[in-house]
């Protein structure tokens, strides 16, 4: 199996889990309020905010309305690992998980407009942009060169509560099996990581 780089999206919400209690910042505050919270989300994570120049092109491209990104990343706890590795039978490699938040300015205010993660899988790169669902991480839309449409657009709406097992509820839809297996679990663990990070903690 490929390894599987997982370069994974804040919200702009206040997410919890059982693992673990983070805050990211509102998709509704101003300029000072976002900056502070992004600031001390990069202090406890010991990395210091990119600047917008690291930002992939293709995060970019998938936020044209973006005026500004900010770039962060955070661990996952060796506890909620085991967690995914145990709900999909991969193997996760890497724990830092780093994310690309797009902000728009209007009147001077900076409002978060959206979050991506960058996933690499069977060759390529693939962003994937979340929106929040009731406090959880939901996929808004997949883009990646190469891959048919028709195979990516059966991710749009789907999270963590979704099986994204190709051949239930994800078909190859012309892409190659062997290439969809992998992309599609690629996937399945980058959302389960979202939400084990990000994701209000909720009964199923």
């Amino acid at each position: 199996m490929k390894t599987l780089l997982i370069l994974t999206a804040v919200m702009g919400i206040a997410f919890g889990s059982a693992c673990s209690t983070t805050t990211a910042p509102n998709e509704n505050r101003t300029a000072s309020g976002n900056t502070a919270a992004l600031n001390t989300a990069a202090v406890n994570s010991g990395t210091a905010t990119k600047p917008v120049d690291e930002v992939p092109a293709a995060v970019k491209a998938a936020f044209a309305g973006a005026q500004s990104f900010t770039t962060q990343h955070k661990d996952l706890t060796d506890a909620q690992i085991a967690s995914i590795e145990k709900d999909t039978s991969i193997k996760v490699t890497e724990k830092d998980h780093h994310s690309y938040l797009a902000f728009s300015t209007t009147s001077g205010s900076r409002t978060q407009i959206g979050a991506a993660t960058v996933v690499k899988a069977a060759g390529k790169d693939m962003i994937i942009v979340y929106e929040n669902k009731d406090g959880s991480p939901l996929i808004k839309e997949v883009r990646a060169e190469g891959l048919p449409t028709g195979f990516l657009s059966q991710f749009a709406g789907k999270g963590h509560d979704n099986d994204l097992l190709l051949g239930a509820d994800i078909k190859v839809n012309g892409a190659n099996e062997a290439q969809a297996k992998s992309v599609t679990e690629a996937i399945r663990v980058d959302v389960l990581a979202m939400q084990a990070l990000y994701g209000s903690a909720h009964a199923h």
